[in-house]
């Protein structure tokens, strides 16, 4: 995008601005935003985007996340944004009750509302949309074949300095050539599977003493956490390795065969499109985004969410049935690289803000020209 446009990338002060910056050359903003319900500091990161917002008279404001899209979208409506967008990547409500559930409702509602287009990126998360009556259909639109950004398909491939990486970090972790190697990428937190999963490797691993469990990712005790059992499963049991957050999970991919993927919700995830192109089939649940991504039997499993022995099942059937197996990793890449590839989700959102352009533009002439 900073092709076509001058790009202001806008977002809490935290290393990974600094870091967008240098890789990406952009301009950057730090604005301290949180990821709860903190009405005072939401207030206040509100009344710093909308003087943001006045100083640099964008052309476009393009939010992602809830925190940032409700301060983004309310803030670019108050400075008068000629083009205000949104992209929805999940949402957090759906695994919410009660009170709880019902403020992120209107806050949705809220976002949207101040949004010319909201971007879900998934079609099941279209639907999900349309039937809450969150906003009007007719701003809704999937991008190409769903997710945020699509995947850098070049990145993610199995190369031969990746694969001697994987040697190395297998040998350091103790995992053998003969070990069977189940692999987690993502945050170590409750919807995300986690406690399912840990239960169905447990149960699993008593009958296959040969299967590993590699989970990559931290933990967010503070916001969404693990029951203190699992936890303790994790940090005790053998045959269970976990590392904190990698800045390349290729060769963690590499050294694995199956990736599990076990979420309660999601937009359209990335980790599931990452694995494919790495040639690892995935069980995932029966979500928005993962049964976009996943076709059962072809290019993994799908499981229905927080059942735990059907998780089991299906890790079992992808350890002990090889042709199955073999028939799944020989589709995962294919049918990656076919539906997300990146540079296909990027040319249309250039085609999609270049078409919002020229209609903000033909009104603007027809105005003047009306005065």
């Amino acid at each position: 995008m900073n092709d076509y446009y001058n790009v202001l990338g806008v977002s809490s002060p935290e290393k990974e601005l600094d870091q967008v910056a240098a890789a990406e050359g952009v301009r950057t903003a730090p604005v301290e935003m949180t990821r709860s319900i903190t009405p005072l500091k939401d207030l206040k990161a509100l009344w710093q985007l909308y003087k943001l917002f006045k100083k640099e008279k964008p052309l476009i404001v393009h939010t992602h996340t809830p925190k940032a899209g409700l301060l983004g979208m309310l803030a670019s409506r108050l400075a008068g944004v000629p083009i205000r967008l949104h992209t929805v990547a999940g949402l957090p409500l759906m695994e919410t009750e009660g009170i709880k559930r019902k403020i992120l409702e209107l806050v949705e509602q809220l976002t949207y509302w101040c949004a010319h287009k909201v971007y879900p990126n998934s079609k099941n998360l279209a639907q999900f949309i349309i039937q809450n009556r969150f906003c009007d259909v007719q701003k809704l639109k999937v991008l190409g074949n769903g997710s945020s950004n699509g995947i850098n398909t070049d990145f993610f491939i199995k190369s031969n300095d990746i694969s001697d990486q994987a040697a190395t970090i297998r040998e350091k972790l103790g995992i053998s050539d003969s070990d069977f190697v189940f692999v987690f990428i993502g945050r170590l937190v409750k919807d995300k599977g986690i406690q399912e999963l840990v239960d169905a490797f447990t149960a699993l691993h008593k009958r296959h003493p040969h299967a590993k469990l590699l989970l990559v990712g931290p933990y967010e005790q503070a916001l969404d956490p693990l029951p203190e059992a699992t936890v303790t499963m994790i940090q005790k049991h053998p045959s269970i390795i976990q590392v904190d957050f990698q800045q390349d999970i290729r060769p963690y991919l590499a050294m694995s065969y199956v990736l599990v993927f076990p979420s309660y919700r999601e937009g359209f995830p990335n980790v599931p499109m990452q694995a494919g192109c790495m040639e690892l089939p995935a069980i995932v649940t029966d979500i928005n985004g993962c049964n976009e991504i996943i076709e059962d039997k072809k290019n993994g499993l799908i499981v229905p969410v927080k059942d735990s022995q059907s998780l089991e099942v299906s890790m079992e059937r992808l350890l002990v049935d090889k042709a199955l197996y073999l028939q799944l990793k020989a589709n995962a890449r294919p049918m990656i690289t076919e539906r997300f590839d990146q540079k296909l989700l990027w040319k249309a959102i250039l085609e999609e803000y270049q078409e919002l352009q020229a209609a903000y533009e033909s009104v603007s002439k027809l105005s003047q020209a009306i005065a």
